[in-house]
């Protein structure tokens, strides 16, 4: 029995309620109906009861409930133990981040963190913000760099750090390759290669309203997921895309990035998040440092 599926149980047990608690969650109702699934085919028993009107729980529920509260608060509390513990050898911090965070604001933040603390043992998980902010609640990591979505939950802390401009990602053997910049309205027409509105809302965002905003229609040749993937469609000439500038870093092949001119007044926001009640030293003495050197990611 995983300690995410408690998790899931007991976020749907106080709400009662599987699209607020997915939400609570930060996580897709599909990822948390799952886990529910296997934590009940775990137990061999039913925890709800379900219909188009409610969400109850069964008995067996109700006494997972109270234990489940029980075992995740005990849970959390040696997580913090070890990891607080004096006789570690050298204290740890686990930063979560977006991809593009990673290869635009990580580099040059942990080069400089690091200078600072050179006995500060940090761990990078790279992942979409939906994986990131259930792991940062469960205490898996203590600090993440996330795009943030429409609600964020009130016991997260938060600091908005930049508003990243969207740039166009285009074959080098278009005609447009050799601009310093495109106007949207020259895009008319032309296969673009969106990321899914639910894996990557702002990106996929960002291209539908810059489009809406110049008066004409987005012509979608492929819809992909990961930036990677983006980029080496674009190269193959499937299309065209606008990723995020720091996607500019990668090295591609056959591949140019033209500035996109306005785009910089929809930039796609980059916030750090972390739990607001859970005191870290080491986690706040980033935060300050990102404070101090908005050149990071300004």
């Amino acid at each position: 029995m995983e300690l995410q599926h408690l998790r899931c149980f007991l976020a749907v047990a106080e709400t009662l309620h599987f699209g607020q608690a997915a939400q609570k969650l930060d996580m897709l109702p599909s990822a948390l109906g799952r886990n529910i699934r296997l934590l009940e085919e775990t137990l061999g028993t039913r925890l709800f009861t379900r219909s188009t009107r409610r969400v109850a729980l069964t008995e067996n529920g109700v006494l997972l409930r109270e234990e489940a509260r029980k075992l995740l608060a005990h849970a959390d509390a040696i997580m913090l133990q070890f990891r607080q513990n004096p006789r570690r050898s050298q204290p740890l911090l686990r930063v979560g981040t977006i991809d593009s965070a990673a290869i635009g604001l990580l580099p040059g933040l942990l080069q400089l963190f690091r200078q600072h603390y050179p006995t500060v043992e940090i761990q990078l998980f790279e992942d979409k913000t939906v994986h990131l902010l259930p792991k940062l609640k469960s205490g898996r990591l203590d600090l993440v760099f996330i795009r943030p979505p429409a609600q964020l939950d009130a016991q997260f802390g938060r600091a908005f750090l930049c508003n990243e401009p969207g740039i166009l990602a285009l074959p080098a053997s278009h005609p447009f390759a050799d601009r310093e910049s495109v106007d949207i309205v020259d895009l008319e027409g032309m296969p673009m290669i969106l990321p899914e509105r639910r894996s990557r809302p702002h990106s996929h965002d960002l291209t539908m309203n810059l489009f809406h905003t110049a008066g004409i229609e987005v012509t979608v040749s492929q819809m992909a997921d990961e930036k990677q993937t983006i980029i080496n469609l674009v190269a193959a000439g499937i299309g065209l895309a606008i990723v995020p500038a720091w996607s500019s870093r990668y090295l591609m092949p056959g591949v140019k990035f033209v500035r996109l001119n306005g785009a910089d007044r929809m930039g796609m926001p980059l916030e750090a998040v972390w739990m607001a009640g859970a005191q870290d030293e080491i986690r706040d003495n980033m935060l300050a440092m990102l404070e101090e050197h908005p050149e990071l990611y300004v």
